[in-house]
């Protein structure tokens, strides 16, 4: 891999990459701040190689390159340097990868902690340089008006780990006349942080790009995440609203969208607007009696006339959702 060194904003250093793959070379763009998994990212915009796929080779780097945890400014990388990626394009999705890591804990952060995470310098540049690179494709127009609902689907929407015949055996419990009901107030955005390919997979199997209730604004994939570092210096992929909102300025902001995920640590660069979910697993026993998506409705069309949805402690939904119940019962 070839790579020249520029300086962009605080003046942070920016590499021009070019990866050798499969007898062609691309290149792509990150900085010193970037992590390996990072750049394994940017690998996979150009190649359709899954990071996870992916394994970069380097004599003199060694074992570094098999921690996506480290900083390509670790790394000391020179114009010189030649790097080869190894790698296979998954063309098969109809089953998704066994071996596809399960992310099921989700580690807590304090509070000063997601202050910091989210006002950090570094993470803001990151958000900026990903707002330039990654081009939201809309499905469906953006409404004027409208408030907007950003949704997760892997154990929110979907049981994307138990077996079945039909992925419809693995939906979630009332989800077309959740997002039904939501349409009326909110635009839709489906954010996943797996692949694009498999994003409108999933989709498509469920019914939901073509339902004619309802219409899907944009999806988006893992390729619009950024990655970020706890005080303990763990590192996670996040989502930021951040993208959303500088790409479609005129639509949507801080103050009219709300964020459905399954992990709290998603939603980091931007928690007061963040939802956690109770996730949906083991379908088949659950679905009976999982009501979930029923009363986020409730919530949904409850605080769909505010005007500024930042201000609510989304924490407390259940609550909310209850009390505003026994009020209409009173009335």
């Amino acid at each position: 891999m070839a790579s020249s060194l520029n300086f962009v904003e605080g003046g942070v250093e920016e590499l021009t990459l070019t990866v050798k793959w499969s007898g062609k070379e691309y290149t792509v763009r990150v900085c010193g701040v970037d992590t390996v998994g990072e750049l394994k990212l940017r690998i996979c915009e150009v190649t359709n190689v899954l990071p996870k796929r992916q394994k970069l080779l380097y004599p003199k780097l060694g074992s570094k390159l098999n921690d996506d945890t480290v900083l390509l400014s670790q790394l000391q990388l020179k114009p010189s340097i030649k790097m080869t990626m190894i790698g296979t394009v998954e063309d098969d999705i109809i089953v998704e990868p066994v071996d596809a890591p399960e992310i099921i804990d989700d580690f807590e952060l304090g509070e000063d902690e997601v202050v910091d995470i989210k006002d950090n310098n570094v993470n803001k540049q990151k958000l900026r340089r990903r707002v330039r690179q990654y081009k939201t494709k809309l499905l469906h127009p953006c409404r004027e008006g409208k408030k907007l609902l950003v949704l997760d689907i892997d154990y929110t929407l979907f049981d994307h780990r138990s077996a079945a015949e039909n992925p419809l055996e693995l939906m979630r419990p009332y989800l077309h006349e959740f997002l039904t009901a939501a349409y009326a107030k909110y635009d839709i955005i489906i954010w996943s942080a797996t692949s694009m390919k498999w994003v409108e997979l999933k989709m498509g199997q469920l019914g939901v790009l073509n339902n004619p209730n309802y219409k899907i604004t944009a999806l988006l994939d893992h390729l619009a995440m950024i990655s970020v570092q706890s005080h303990s210096g763990r590192t996670f992929e996040c989502k930021p609203l951040g993208l959303i909102w500088d790409q479609f300025p005129e639509f949507y902001n801080n103050r009219n969208t709300i964020m459905f995920d399954d992990l709290k640590r998603n939603f980091v660069m931007n928690p007061q607007n963040g939802l956690i979910i109770r996730p949906f697993r083991k379908a088949h026993l659950n679905r009976g009696g999982d009501q979930e998506l029923l009363r986020l409705t409730q919530y949904l069309l409850a605080i769909a006339e505010l005007d500024d949805l930042s201000e609510l402690n989304h924490d407390k939904w259940e609550v909310f959702t209850e009390d505003n119940g026994k009020r209409r019962r009173r009335v």
